[in-house]
C-alpha cells in the first residue's frame, strides 16, 4: 500500500490530478459551512431531532450541509435528477435528443448543456420547496427557520441554493476533466464520508453510553453489525469485479503487402457494468416526489407521500419502488453504455466474430442475451445489497442516520473501486505497480 502511494507521488501528472481533486473537495467542504441568507441559525440546531426522513437522506448526501442550511444545502441532487430526465428523453422520446445521442462527442455536449439548464430549473423548484417546507414543518423554541418568511425571502434563498448547486455542478465537471475521475460521484462520496463521524457518534451513544442494562445485548448487536458490513463490502467488491470474457476471433486479411488480423481477443462483460450509478439515480428520483409534496405539506396526500415514498420505512412502498428503480436503471445504464447492436456492427466491420456465432444479427442477439442475464444478476444483487441493511438496521433499532447507511456504504465502495481503477490504469501506463497484485 505504502509503495503504491509512493508510486503515485512519483508520477507528476497523477500527482497534480490528485492534488487538484483534494483542493476541489476542500472548497466543497468550506462551502458546506457558509450559511444561506435570511436563515435563523439558532433554530437550525433542532433539525437533527425534528427533520423528516427525506431531509435525513438529503442531509447525508450533502455532507450535513442541509441541516446547516448552507449554500450547498441541496448538494448535487438536482443535477442528477436532470441527467436522469435527459437520458430518458434521449431514448427516442424526443427525436432531437435521440439524434444528438447518436452524434458522438458533439451530441453529448448538446445534451450536457440541456442537462445544465434542467439543473437550474429543478434547483429553483427544489430550493423553493426546501425553504418553505423547512419553515412550515420544523419549528423550534428559537422561532421559525426562515427570517421574515415571504415570497421575496423564499426567492432569494432559492436563488442562493440554486447557485450553490450550479457551482457544485461546475466543480464536479472540473474534477472529471482535470482530476481523477467522475466528479459528481466523488462529491457525493465526500459528502457521505463527512457524515460518517456523526453517525458513529450516534451509534456509540445509543449502543454503549446510554445502553444501561442492555450493554451486553448491544455488544452482540454491534458485532453482528460489523459482520454484516464486512459481508456487504466483500459482496459488492466481488460483484463489481466479476467479468465474463466473450472470446472474439479476427480473420486474417491482406492489405497491400501486409497481413492484418488473425489474433484472438475478448470482450469483457461486467456483471454490474453500471457500477453504483443506478443506486444514486434511484435515490435521487425517489426523493423528488417528497420534495414536490413539501409545497402542500398540510394536505393529506402530501403527508402520505412524505411518509410512504421513502426508503427509511421498510414496510412502506418506498422500498419496493427503490428496488424497481435500481433494477430498471441498472438495465438502462448498462445498455446505454454497451449497445449490442453497435458492438456487433463494429465487430463485423473489422472482420471479427465470436466462435460458433454468425456475424451480424446473430451476434447482436447473442450479446443481448448474455448482457441481459449478467445485468439481471447484477441488478438483483445491487437491489438486495441496498435493501438488506435498511431492514437490518430497522430490526436492530439503530439511529435514523444509520438506516440509510446501506445505501451510503454501497456508494462509498462503488466510488472507491472506480477511483482505484482509474489510478491503477494511470500507474500501469507508466510501468508502476498499483493497488492490485497480479
Amino acid at each position: 500500500m505504502f509503495k503504491t502511494l509512493s508510486n503515485i507521488l512519483k508520477v507528476e501528472d497523477l500527482r497534480k490530478k490528485i492534488l487538484f481533486t483534494l483542493l476541489c473537495l476542500i472548497v466543497y467542504r468550506i462551502g458546506n459551512f457558509i450559511p444561506s441568507p435570511n436563515i435563523n441559525s439558532d433554530a437550525l440546531k433542532a433539525l437533527d431531532e425534528q427533520g423528516s426522513s427525506v431531509f435525513g437522506l438529503m442531509n447525508t448526501f450533502s455532507g450535513g450541509a442541509l441541516f446547516r442550511f448552507s449554500i450547498f444545502a441541496m448538494g448535487i441532487m438536482p443535477y442528477i435528477t436532470s441527467s436522469i430526465i435527459v437520458q430518458l428523453l434521449s431514448m427516442d422520446v424526443i427525436p432531437k435528443f435521440a439524434e444528438w445521442a447518436k452524434e458522438g462527442e458533439s451530441g453529448k455536449k448538446k445534451l450536457a448543456q440541456i442537462t445544465r439548464y434542467g439543473t437550474i430549473v429543478l434547483g429553483l423548484i427544489q430550493g423553493f420547496g426546501t425553504a418553505i417546507s423547512f419553515n412550515n414543518l420544523i419549528r423550534t423554541g428559537a422561532g421559525s427557520i426562515v427570517i421574515d418568511p415571504k415570497f421575496s425571502t423564499y426567492a432569494l434563498i432559492a436563488l442562493v441554493l440554486t447557485a450553490g448547486t450550479a457551482f457544485l455542478m461546475w466543480l464536479g465537471e472540473q474534477i472529471t476533466e482535470k482530476g481523477i475521475g467522475n466528479g459528481i460521484s466523488i462529491l457525493i462520496f465526500a459528502g457521505i464520508v463527512a457524515a460518517v463521524p456523526t453517525g458513529l457518534r450516534q451509534l456509540v451513544q445509543q449502543m454503549f453510553i446510554d445502553a444501561g442494562d442492555k450493554l451486553f445485548l448491544n455488544i452482540i448487536k454491534f458485532i453482528v453489525l460489523i459482520i454484516v458490513v464486512i459481508a456487504i463490502v466483500a459482496g459488492v467488491i466481488y460483484v463489481q469485479q466479476g467479468v465474463r470474457k466473450i472470446p472474439v476471433q479476427y480473420a486474417k486479411r491482406v492489405v497491400g503487402r501486409k497481413m492484418y488480423g488473425g489474433q484472438s481477443t475478448h470482450i469483457p462483460m461486467k456483471v454490474n457494468a453500471s457500477g453504483v450509478i443506478p443506486v444514486i439515480f434511484a435515490v435521487s428520483l425517489l426523493m423528488f416526489p417528497a420534495t414536490i409534496a413539501q409545497f402542500w405539506s398540510d394536505k393529506a396526500w402530501a403527508k402520505w407521500i412524505q411518509h410512504n415514498i421513502t426508503i427509511q420505512e421498510p414496510a412502506g412502498i418506498g422500498i419496493t419502488l427503490y428496488v424497481l428503480l435500481i433494477i430498471g436503471f441498472t438495465f438502462f445504464y448498462t445498455f446505454v453504455q454497451m449497445n449490442p447492436q453497435q458492438m456487433a456492427e463494429n465487430m463485423k466491420k473489422n472482420g471479427g466474430y465470436i466462435p460458433g456465432i454468425r456475424p451480424g444479427k446473430t451476434t447482436e442477439v447473442y450479446l443481448t442475451r448474455v448482457m441481459t442475464r449478467l445485468t439481471l444478476a447484477g441488478a438483483l444483487f445491487l437491489a438486495l445489497i441496498s435493501v438488506l441493511p435498511l431492514i437490518f438496521t430497522d430490526l436492530v433499532g439503530l439511529p435514523a442516520s444509520l438506516k440509510i447507511g446501506g445505501t451510503s456504504l454501497l456508494i462509498l465502495i462503488g466510488v472507491a473501486l472506480e477511483t482505484m481503477k482509474t489510478i491503477e490504469s494511470q500507474l500501469i501506463k507508466r510501468h508502476y505497480k498499483g493497488f492490485i497484485n497480479k
